[in-house]
């Protein structure tokens, strides 16, 4: 099914050569070469067709770049657009029994402890890895425990038939494609048409957003544009050579349409994933990730509906959404000129901009990955699990460690706690922030965060990484081993983008007792407040993800947990919103009370007792500003009073939705 582009120029044999000669090939197609003498090269494209996807083809066909043509053209409707080749385009039917929401599985499936089984384990079909997929991005990102009220009190898991269309994009100069899918539902409002575009929370896969934009969109007929933004769950299995298709299905490394093969030294060995390894500090590119998915969109309407064609950003409404790095890169794709986008709601959105109180991503979890554990001791009810009594002899000697090394003062481990947790409300962190961060601190979240984004800053390859990290599934010794086929099989579905988790664990070389990761975690740290060429190529990667303010007459609404200990609002939304504002920009910022970052920890009794969900504020602000585009004014500003359920099962009061 389907077409795909061949080169003309085969790419040679071996592995290694082939990914070589694809990077160039993908770097070529706008004249971008990071070797400037092919600056001059271009590849002719020759397209195979196989029926009856021949309209299809004459979109990707249309959009891709001719020799000597430039890479942007200006289009009536005021929206810039860069040429694109779409790769590798498929389309699915879901109905019977497999909608485009849930695959069928509804809210008592999705509930359901175990994961959708495989028939074979170690040959999944495509249809059981998109079902799989969907129950692991929904248990990930929303609260789906029946006292949290979801599908009852706020949001949807209808049955939503539909097709699904997927391609490969490639933003000019990058080396490897995202992935983008539009979900079309069959009850798509054509004297209405709406487009939401998304981009997966985290680094998650490509349905990484379905309980956020999905959930929202498809119900009322609007189609669904997803990206993965140049992460996601295409993990590359170094020691047996072979990495995914389009489809989700594991591929040998030099099979057409492979969705990551990295470049490796000979001998390499472990798991490469794209976030960590494609060395196109994938960050610096997401807002044309969102741009890229929502022109596949327009196309991939014409071809499904094309009595309605054409679909243009002048006549279709298109409304940008995401959470947390898919509400960074929402608002990354807001400052892209032209007038391509309606509206934007972000949120938790990690961002970083150059203004007073903002700071990087990279600056304060290395900060936190250090201190923390130390600072958790000097504080009183925190929520379980983690269970302090289990960690506290590992926090107590990260404060020892640190007292060594002249970081913190005092003779005990209460009084240097005390000095961390100071020094961390010195920084910007609230209390509130601390209290949940238990929770990062607790899974080591902090250190698998630094190390895969040091990688992709520093745009380091594999075994390029610095301080020593890599990654590869590990025993239950912990030591490095191969894979087995049914661990690789699932990585698709079930990964979240960042080991550790589906049977991949970060390797950290330099672990020694008796603080046993304090060692690398200096390193990453020093890679921030360092010197050397090292450091030097981290900060220059983060420095080319700062944001800049949306555009102007751009309806924008942020909303953001006050306890989000992850991505804290004093560093991330709220100088954002400050910075859109000096530039004269009427955005409108949502600061909920007793919400945190993971709507999908709240299943643990402790976390759903103590905080709310930001789901239903995301949803509420996508009503709100969809009814603007309509008319009604914009939402005011809010903080927002939410109440805790404690043990009772939620209702509206709890969520005190501003009105």
């Amino acid at each position: 099914m389907g077409w795909k582009a061949t080169v003309a120029n085969p790419c040679g044999a071996s592995l290694r050569t082939k990914v070589r000669c694809r990077r160039r090939t993908r770097l070529l197609r706008c004249g971008r070469s990071r070797h400037p003498e092919e600056a001059h090269v271009r590849h002719r494209q020759h397209h195979r067709l196989t029926a009856p996807r021949a309209r299809f083809l004459a979109v990707a066909a249309a959009l891709a770049i001719a020799a000597g043509a430039g890479c942007a053209s200006t289009t009536a409707d005021g929206a810039t657009r860069e040429a694109i080749v779409f790769e590798h385009p498929r389309s699915t039917i879901h109905r019977d029994g497999d909608d485009l929401l849930t695959a069928g599985l509804g809210i008592d499936g999705l509930r359901r402890m175990a994961p959708p089984d495989f028939a074979d384990a170690e040959a999944p079909t495509p249809a059981e890895l998109r079902r799989r997929a969907l129950w692991s991005n929904w248990r990930g990102i929303a609260d789906l425990g029946p006292a949290g009220g979801y599908g009852a009190l706020y949001g949807s898991v209808a049955d939503v038939p539909g097709r699904e269309f997927s391609a490969y994009a490639t933003v000019p100069g990058a080396i490897h494609p995202h992935r983008v899918l539009l979900q079309l539902p069959d009850a798509f409002d054509a004297a209405r048409r709406c487009v939401v575009v998304t981009a997966s929370s985290g680094s998650r896969g490509i349905y990484g957003a379905i309980a956020v934009a999905g959930a929202w969109g498809l119900p009322r007929g609007c189609a669904v544009a997803y990206t993965d933004k140049g992460a996601g769950s295409d993990y590359f299995d170094l020691d047996a050579g072979i990495g995914f298709g389009p489809d989700g299905r594991a591929v040998a490394g030099d099979a057409a349409g492979i969705a990551f093969a990295p470049e490796a030294p000979e001998g390499a060995g472990g798991v490469a994933f794209k976030h960590a390894h494609s060395k196109d500090n994938p960050e610096a590119d997401w807002g044309r990730h969102v741009k890229q998915a929502a022109e596949f969109a327009l196309h991939a309407l014409d071809e499904a509906l094309p009595a309605q064609a054409p679909f243009t950003f002048d006549n279709t409404r298109v409304i940008a959404v995401g959470i947390s790095n898919g509400g960074g890169a929402v608002l990354r794709a807001a400052e892209l000129e032209g007038d391509w986008l309606d509206a934007v709601v972000a949120g938790e959105p990690n961002v970083h901009v150059d203004a007073p109180g903002a700071r990087a991503l990279y600056d304060y979890t290395t900060e936190a990955a250090l201190l923390m554990p130390c600072a958790l001791l000097a504080m009183d009810g925190l929520p379980q699990p983690p269970l302090l009594d289990q960690v506290r002899p590992l926090y107590a000697a990260r404060c020892d460690s640190l007292a060594a090394d002249g970081v913190l003062p005092g003779a005990d481990t209460a009084t240097r706690a005390v000095r961390a947790r100071d020094m961390l409300l010195a920084a910007g962190w609230t209390e509130g922030a601390l209290r949940a961060g238990a929770l990062s601190a607790g899974f080591d979240l902090w250190r698998s965060v630094a190390a895969t984004y040091a990688n992709a800053y520093g745009r380091h390859g594999v075994g390029e990484g610095p301080c020593g990290f890599s990654f590869a599934a590990q025993g239950t010794d912990f030591l490095p081993r191969r894979a087995t086929a049914a661990e690789r099989a699932a990585w698709w579905s079930d990964a979240s983008g960042i080991p550790p988790g589906s049977g991949v664990g970060l390797i950290d070389a330099g672990l020694a007792p008796p603080d046993l990761a304090l060692k690398g975690l200096q390193c990453l740290r020093g890679l921030w407040t360092g010197e050397g060429a090292g450091a030097d190529r981290v900060r220059a990667g983060i420095a080319a993800t700062r944001a800049a303010p949306p555009r102007a007459g751009l309806p924008v609404v942020v909303v953001h947990g006050l306890d989000d200990g992850l991505i804290p609002v004093a560093f991330s939304s709220a100088p954002w919103v400050a910075h859109a504002r000096a530039a004269g920009r009427d955005v409108r910022f949502w600061q909920v009370r007793n919400v945190q970052h993971f709507d999908g920890f709240l299943a643990l009794p402790d976390y759903g007792a103590r905080y709310l969900p930001l789901l239903p504020y995301v949803y509420e602000a996508l009503d709100r500003i969809d009814a603007h585009l309509d008319g009604a004014p914009l939402p005011a500003d809010a903080v927002i009073d939410a109440t805790p359920r404690g043990a009772a099962a939620m209702d509206a009061s709890h969520l005190a939705m501003p009105r």
